[in-house]
């Protein structure tokens, strides 16, 4: 089979193959979970609906966490690695999901073609939820649902077996950040996507078109982005984005020279001059990074979020005074807070200063969890709740469960709780940071 290289690295079958992509084995996922896009989740929910052996899911898990998945190879209908059980011995593990039908391909595309803005999503390795409502419209399911991801093992277990779940686990990482293997496990490759995806939206876009002596529409149709454009054959490719800014811009320096105006602090300019130089490298790294274009544009602070921010910078003392005696709160609240904010920004000050009752299907999430964090046969440690807190008794460890489905790990000072750590998808890593077991 003649091979080519694509654009991210992989291989993919030459025009008239069987596509194909073979991925490098990824790293342990200590301390991390192993989806974090709403697609990715939903094949694990594939796969943990299908499973029935709850036990092999957990085996599994921790065979992925490990690192024990080797280089995944995904083609239709397919995905395949070696797994190596805990004693080291590998088994060939496959994982097969049903291709879609030629009709079933072409209602897709159809649908795809008709929304420029599903273009551009695929486009930035994205899958918003309106495409697949969309293709479930024309009777197209893109996400598996139970019992669509059947198992094939070396082991020869009938079901799911801890080789098959690690795979699972894994390739929910690599769809994170390319749902076009979920494309490609469905029978077509990103190149011949991309090329009748252009065709199918000239074609759209010159039926929406007036001919000579039809009247004009009051709105012009949506056109075709400029990423698909180029992405068509024998066009042009486009121009590369600027390169980032290794390093912050020096700010001027204010003081010496001349007198100050009256009232005006010097040091504070500086100081904020400084931060601007920081935040603009900061927001330009952020606008060329991958996927940019389908992130949501951030809140904007809040003057007690920007306070802590700022505190956080590590301004000079005659500045931080001025910050801490302006915020209205005492020292050890914003002390408090300053610690969150290096641990995670707004979110860990919202986890820091928020309590809430979860919902049931929030508390169930979370319990579902903590019951998937230890194997069988392992003690996991007494917590107990109170509203998204979760507290070891007798000791000073906490993990807080926030809204976005991370756990925050919290220890016990001074008689208030201070955050200990970054957050994590797992919260047996999470209370690992605070040696509670």
């Amino acid at each position: 089979m003649s091979r080519t290289t694509d654009e991210h690295g992989d291989a993919e079958d030459a025009p008239g193959a069987r596509p194909e992509r073979t991925l490098a084995a990824l790293p342990p996922a200590h301390g991390r979970g192993f989806a974090r896009t709403w697609w990715g989740r939903a094949w694990l929910k594939a796969l943990e609906d299908t499973a029935l052996d709850n036990a092999q899911l957990k085996r599994g898990r921790k065979h992925a966490r490990e690192g024990a998945v080797g280089a995944v190879c995904v083609r239709p209908g397919r995905i395949t690695a070696v797994v190596r059980d805990r004693d080291r011995t590998p088994y060939r593990s496959d994982v097969l999901l049903q291709e879609l039908d030629d009709g079933e391909w072409d209602r897709l595309l159809g649908v795809v073609a008709e929304r420029s803005g599903h273009i551009a999503a695929l486009l930035d390795r994205d899958m918003p939820p309106q495409l697949v409502e969309d293709a479930a419209a024309v009777g197209v399911d893109l996400l598996p649902g139970i019992g669509d991801l059947e198992p094939e093992c070396a082991c020869e277990a009938w079901d799911h077996c801890p080789h098959t779940a690690a795979l699972c686990y894994q390739v929910a990482r690599l769809l994170d950040e390319d749902p076009y293997l979920l494309l490609l496990m469905r029978g077509r490759g990103e190149r011949e996507l991309l090329d009748e995806l252009q065709v199918r939206s000239v074609a759209h876009a010159a039926r929406h078109t007036p001919q000579a002596g039809e009247e004009t529409p009051a709105a012009a149709p949506e056109g075709v982005p400029a990423q698909a454009a180029f992405a068509a054959p024998g066009r042009p490719p486009l121009p590369a984005p600027p390169p980032a800014v290794a390093a912050p811009g020096r700010p001027p320096v204010l003081a010496g020279g001349t007198d100050p105006a009256p009232g005006l602090d010097v040091a504070a300019l500086e100081f904020l001059a400084a931060d601007a130089a920081v935040r603009a490298q900061r927001l330009l790294a952020e606008a060329l990074a991958p996927g940019h274009a389908a992130s949501p544009v951030p809140a904007a602070l809040t003057e007690w979020q920007d306070t802590v921010r700022l505190t956080a910078a590590g301004p000079p003392a005659t500045v931080a005074a001025r910050l801490a005696a302006g915020c209205g709160r005492d020292r050890l609240d914003l002390a408090r807070a300053v610690r969150a904010w290096e641990h995670g920004g707004t979110a860990a000050l919202t986890v820091l200063e928020e309590e809430w009752p979860p919902d049931a299907e929030a508390l169930a999430r979370a319990r579902a969890q903590l019951a998937a964090a230890w194997e069988e046969g392992e003690r996991a440690p007494r917590l107990r709740a109170a509203g998204n807190r979760w507290t070891a008794p007798d000791t000073d460890a906490q993990v807080r469960y926030g809204r976005d489905g991370r756990w925050w790990p919290y220890r016990k000072d001074r008689g208030r709780w201070w955050p200990a750590g970054p957050p994590s998808r797992d919260p047996e890593a999470a209370l690992a940071m605070l040696a509670v077991d």
